[in-house]
């Protein structure tokens, strides 16, 4: 059974809800087979909010911590920064940044199709559509430095004309593509605007050409079509300069785009643009937990928790354990002992749970899958286990980001925090399935069930056909 998944980067579960007059053929798809809610990872911000659907595993154990991070041990990103950002050339290195010994959804399904994917290890180069190349580097940075949001729109029409033909002409067992213009276009003139829609329609004209195809080749019935989104959006009505103000506190600090830093403190590393990672004491190689940190870093945490831009802020303790405060709601800890995973509250209800909660990963998913931070107790303890992760992990309060500057355009819409709207994303499937989806790492277990490929050992998803 061939599956085809197309990534509506950045839509949010509602642009699916409603009457959907516009967008007929993905109204048709949701009418048979329905939409699903389902979770996405933290960070919820594009890039790493594909490792799900092309390896089946939270993004910050493979390696990829955020769309920007800080490399302590100075092993992997060179002098004279030592940082990465997967904005811009350095995409490049995605590959060889994640895990090696989590095979990709290319290396598993060797017939396979990919249309701008973050991820390409394992899949041929012919079979690479938008891969990032000298020339299409230039173009997408051209693209964003100037600001041309209806470009992105003219690239999602080129990868909408180019699937269905190649599906049709080699039909592949599998078929990756994403179309980035919703999430451009709700960055800059808002998620509930004229131009996301607009965006929306070229995924629908993808959805309609594929299905008509199928039918007219005699193929549907076997062919599994999902539409899919990594993270969400929520509107944004306030700009924190974060780096700034660890720069105040801290000394000498490293950010991007100027992250090159000679005696540098500390780093800032800002995602999506709702979450950082800050790193202190950088020139030490050798990650320290928080409570070896806290000393120094008390009066940086004290002051950054007093901002109206910080909600929920991560202090990782160990492999195992990691702190979570709040202004308002006070401090608890959320643990992980022999799969048994806990969100106990201390001094407060850092998360507003309203009790202790304890349990397998999927029970406490679905005990918070309706809250305001779904699924946060699983993806606070994958983040905060990762090597690379910062030493205070920060989540913006709705309406805030912490980027300031260097936007070329300013962000009325952000992503990458906790909370709900960021987290919550849409599912459509053309067919129902045998159990309701949880999280978007359930995709590729589902690709793998439906191409009768033998799982990996370590997955953070279930197969929901």
């Amino acid at each position: 059974m061939p599956v085809i998944v197309l990534l509506a980067d950045g839509a949010r579960f509602d642009a699916f809800s409603g009457d959907l007059s516009d967008l007929p053929s993905l109204r048709r798809l949701r009418d048979e087979g329905g939409l699903h809610a389902v979770t996405t990872v933290f960070p919820s911000v594009t890039g790493p909010a594909y490792t799900p659907f092309l390896l089946g595993r939270f993004p910050g154990a493979l390696g990829m911590p955020g769309l920007r991070w800080y490399d302590r041990s100075r092993t992997v990103c060179g002098w004279p920064d030592h940082a990465r950002s997967y904005v811009g050339h350095q995409f490049r290195h995605v590959d060889n940044d994640i895990a090696d010994d989590a095979p990709t959804i290319f290396e598993l399904a060797p017939r396979s199709i990919g249309a701008l994917s973050v991820v390409t290890r394992g899949l041929a180069p012919p079979n690479r559509i938008g891969t990032l190349t000298v020339r299409s580097a230039a173009r997408a940075a051209l693209t964003h430095f100037r600001g041309r949001v209806d470009t992105w729109l003219d690239v999602d029409r080129e990868v909408a004309a180019i699937i269905p033909r190649r599906v049709r002409d080699e039909r592949p067992d599998y078929v990756f593509a994403a179309f980035t213009g919703v999430d451009k276009a709700s960055h800059a003139r808002g998620h509930n605007s004229a131009l996301v829609r607009e965006a929306l329609t070229i995924i629908d004209g993808a959805t309609g050409q594929l299905r008509a195809d199928a039918e007219r080749g005699g193929w549907w019935d076997d062919t599994h079509l999902w539409i899919v989104s990594d993270h969400g959006h929520g509107a944004v009505h306030s700009h924190e300069d974060l780096a700034r103000i660890v720069g105040a506190i801290a000394g000498r600090t490293v950010s991007h785009p100027w992250s090159a830093g000679i005696a540098a403190k500390a780093a800032v590393m800002v995602s999506g643009n709702a979450m950082a990672h800050v790193y202190l004491d950088v020139a030490n190689r050798a990650r320290r937990w928080w409570p070896a940190l806290s000393g120094e870093g008390k009066h940086l945490l004290e002051a950054l928790l007093a901002r109206d831009s910080v909600d929920v802020m991560l202090l990782p303790h160990s492999e195992h354990l990691c702190e979570i405060r709040n202004r308002d709601r006070g401090t608890s800890f959320v643990s992980c002992h022999d799969g048994v995973m806990r969100y106990e509250r201390s001094a407060g209800d850092a998360l507003g749970y309203g009790a202790d909660l304890a349990g397998r990963s999927d029970e406490l998913h679905d005990a918070t899958r309706d809250t305001e931070y779904p699924d946060a107790i699983a993806q606070i303890l994958a983040l905060a286990c990762s090597s690379r992760a910062g030493d205070i992990i920060l989540s913006a309060t709705p309406g805030w980001d912490f980027r300031a500057r260097y936007e070329p355009i300013p962000h009325l819409s952000a992503h990458g925090a906790l909370h709900r709207d960021h987290m919550r994303v849409p599912l459509l499937t053309n067919r129902a399935p045998a159990r309701a989806p949880r999280r978007t790492t359930d995709v590729f277990a589902s690709t793998l069930a439906a191409l009768g490929i033998v799982a990996p050992v370590l997955l953070d998803g279930a197969s929901f056909i």
